[in-house]
């Protein structure tokens, strides 16, 4: 049951003094959005809106510290006790040529209005500081039935920033709960104005849908709506959203997210075909980072599907973070999947890097006399390998000893 006023948590009691500032200077102001939203759920709030008829201006002259974050859209950063708070001003919005940014806006004093111009209704009430709810879209209703509803008109909102098209679909998956029939309408018919808005945006939409406890059900209203024509290669790829689709087990990272997605690309299309990562992540526009993470998870699962389990040195050269993800991904793929196995295997190698050697290549140089060059590499990759699979001990004495006898 969505209670019928909200009892602040600590990080809301943490933020009343700011509220307290606005009212006690004849303004009005309210937490807003998102917070409110997880809050009444019950959910853990990290971060917290505020929204108030005080006009930028006048915002900064109430607090000391401030930082124009956002003043040409009413916001402005507050700084009280350490803390920094965004307070953005009541506000209307005019056309939206760009399907993303209004053309300007305009300061208003009247909550209504501005909650009018939010996204959907469950993102659209307020709290004062008392803790009383302002909610005149039915927003806590839809939070009891689970349902995501537009605010007004769904094709108006959806004209305004087509990313909330994306947002409609990552919250049905981020809270289980259902998208309203004209409100999944309204986004299949505007699905296509997705192509406006930038492939960033749509990324961290998807990725949050990805890493969601209700995935499949998010997957769905992509498929459903059409959304997924319109995101980088994923229209000819809709077998592996269907697959996912229908796939239980939470996803843990954006690299895990990624790398489930490109491992059923891979197995639903023909033989002959693999996805080149790196040109589908760039794509994305995901970081040099992930895309390497993605190719050594993807390259860890095809190698491990045939063997019981990986070797030592697949575990190394992997490392222990992503070792685990190619075995806790197995472990939803065919249930084959030894992530705590993997933890242990990496935590008895000798060493973890080639600098944990107990010799160097200096050490390798003085030795043999030689100057560095490509040989050096090879014989300190030989090194890694004997060490790691164990046929060698870590040791000065019996590492030097060895290249003595074998590697020169």
């Amino acid at each position: 049951m969505v209670p019928n006023k909200l009892t602040f948590t600590p990080l809301f009691r943490q933020a009343l003094p700011v509220l307290r500032q606005l009212t006690d200077h004849g303004y009005e102001a309210y937490f807003v959005g998102g917070s409110v939203r997880d809050a009444l759920l019950g959910l853990e709030v990290n971060d917290i809106d505020i929204a108030t008829s005080a006009l930028p201006e006048e915002i900064k002259e109430i607090f000391p510290r401030t930082v124009d974050v956002g003043i040409d859209h009413g916001t402005v950063m507050v700084m009280v006790d350490g803390e920094a708070y965004e307070i953005t001003t009541f506000r209307t919005e005019s056309t939206y040529q760009d399907f993303r940014r209004p053309d300007s806006v305009e300061f208003v004093r009247s909550l209504r209005e501005d909650l009018q111009r939010r996204d959907f209704t469950i993102n659209a009430m307020a709290v004062d500081e008392t803790g009383a709810i302002y909610d005149y879209y039915d927003g806590r209703a839809d939070l009891e039935e689970g349902i995501i509803r537009a605010v007004g008109e769904a094709d108006e909102r959806f004209n305004e920033d087509a990313l909330r098209m994306m947002r409609a679909v990552r919250f049905s998956a981020q809270l289980g709960f259902d998208i309203e029939a004209s409100t999944e309408l309204a986004i299949k018919e505007n699905a296509s104005l997705l192509e406006h808005i930038a492939v960033e945006r749509i990324h961290i939409e998807f990725v949050k849908l990805m890493c969601s406890q209700a995935r499949a059900k998010g997957l769905k209203s992509m498929l459903k709506t059409k959304l997924f024509e319109y995101c980088p290669e994923l229209a000819r790829n809709k077998l592996a959203l269907m697959y996912l689709s229908n796939h239980e087990g939470d996803l843990q990272s954006e690299q895990q997210a990624w790398s489930l997605l490109v491992h059923y690309m891979n197995f639903l299309m023909p033989t002959n075909y693999r996805v080149d990562i790196r040109q589908f992540l760039r794509q994305w526009k995901s970081s040099n980072q992930v895309i390497a993470a993605v190719e050594a998870i993807v390259s860890g699962i095809q190698k491990r599907q045939a063997t019981e389990m990986m070797d030592p040195f697949d575990i190394y050269q992997l490392g222990a973070e992503l070792a685990r993800d190619v075995e806790y991904l197995l472990t939803l793929i065919d249930g084959s999947g030894r992530p705590d196995k993997a933890t242990a295997m990496h935590q008895s190698l000798q060493i973890k890097s080639q600098q944990e050697l107990a010799i160097s290549g200096a050490d390798i140089m003085k030795l043999t006399d030689q100057k560095p060059g490509p040989w050096l590499g090879d014989v300190l990759a030989q090194l890694v390998e004997e060490v790691v699979y164990g046929r060698l001990d870590n040791n000065e004495t019996i590492l030097l000893a060895y290249v003595s006898e074998h590697l020169i």
